[in-house]
């Protein structure tokens, strides 16, 4: 009990969704009184006992060598909260952060996005899937899903392909079977990447009773209309992908990638996993950062986690439906089964390559740019 209350009060929430995430997920009953406790005995506290400005900027120095570069001062101090478990004042990592990163700091603007009104009945009610293809030129396809209630990312996966259906429909039931649950909607665009997800949706819903059973549950529409996850990649972008198109435009712009096959798959196998490492961090934070209330939306402000996991807070329901397993074991079989690489005999020949010049394995990206140079020179591509 003791670590489950340390890992949600590191995630940031406040006593009473501790005390919720407890009593709803793991059927644990305790008084304010006893959480508080509890909390002083193992030395938590968001008031006392601050990290050294020292180890402050030390771990912000280490975020600015990656993606970090581009993140404000809220974002740079929920990542050093969660992250690097470091207990912060937002007001210093302000007041250090443009000292650090000047030119950061000039560069970000405050936008405002005219937004239409939206509406969702509760979690799981529509879930919203589409591709991003800008980092596509290099190699890297990028399939994203988020939930129209909560703002919750379902998955954040890249590959060498978001074109090829087995490869959405897989990350559509690797989703679904992780969290045991199948959305009342789901709304994609018209590619034909997303017809066999459509049809598995459609199977699973085949048996209820509402409205939007059946074939109703998918929802086909245009990219634009598609508001939910088409204004995330906005976020995305300025947040996390920018960093991938500059590191990857310095590559091309010093002639060591001219964007053919090869040079696509030998990209692919240096950063695919230093690449989904760092999808995978972006996800954990955007589902643990708070989102304020907005005019233009009728769902309400808080933490993603919190509004997916404990919809009756915030006065809506679970429109999902619960999920069975053997039935979907029966259907997905297999599906979009790719390695990092893209092509099974380059793939092959890389890691021939690997083996015998015993190259380590990248676990940055300084070391993922090595090896990809180095690779190129012994492969002669």
């Amino acid at each position: 009990m003791s670590s489950l209350i340390a890992h949600y009060f590191d995630q940031g929430h406040s006593y009473d969704a501790v005390l919720a995430f407890l009593s709803e997920l793991h059927g644990i009953h305790l008084s304010m009184r006893t959480l508080k406790y509890k909390l002083k005995k193992q030395g938590l506290s968001r008031r006392l006992n601050y990290a050294s400005q020292r180890d402050t900027i030390a771990a912000i120095r280490n975020e600015l060598r990656g993606p970090g570069v581009l993140f404000g001062y809220r974002t740079k101090w929920q990542v050093l909260k969660q992250k690097y478990r470091l207990n912060v004042k937002r007001e210093t990592v302000m007041r250090v952060l443009p000292q650090l990163n000047p030119r950061g700091h000039q560069s970000r603007t405050v936008r405002r996005f005219v937004r239409r009104v939206y509406h969702s009945l509760g979690p799981n009610y529509i879930w919203h899937v589409d591709g991003y293809d800008k980092l596509k030129p290099f190699g890297f396809a990028i399939s994203g899903c988020i939930d129209g209630f909560s703002r919750r990312l379902m998955w954040l996966t890249s590959g060498p392909t978001n074109n090829n259906p087995a490869v959405i429909a897989n990350n559509y039931v690797n989703c679904v079977v992780s969290n045991k649950i199948i959305p009342m909607r789901l709304r994609t665009d018209c590619g034909t990447e997303n017809g066999t997800m459509a049809a598995i949706q459609a199977m699973l819903r085949r048996h209820h009773n509402d409205y939007h059973a059946g074939n109703r549950s998918h929802l086909y529409g245009s990219s634009m209309s598609n508001q939910r996850i088409e204004s995330w990649w906005s976020i995305f972008r300025k947040g996390r992908a920018q960093f991938w198109m500059d590191l990857f435009g310095d590559i091309r712009d010093f002639g060591l990638f001219n964007g053919s096959h090869e040079h696509q798959c030998l990209l692919r196998y240096c950063f695919m996993n230093i690449l989904q490492t760092d999808f995978n961090e972006c996800t954990s934070l955007w589902n643990l950062h708070r989102i304020r209330p907005s005019r233009m939306s009728l769902c309400p402000g808080g933490i993603p986690n919190e509004m997916y996991r404990l919809p009756q807070r915030f006065g809506a329901r679970d429109c999902g439906f619960p999920l069975d397993v053997q039935e979907l074991q029966q259907l997905s079989e297999n599906y979009g089964t790719v390695n990092i690489c893209g092509d099974e005999a380059i793939y092959f020949y890389l890691n021939n390559v690997i083996q015998q010049c015993r190259l380590p394995q990248a676990e940055n990206v300084e070391a993922a740019l090595e090896n990809y140079i180095q690779l190129k020179e012994m492969s002669g591509m």
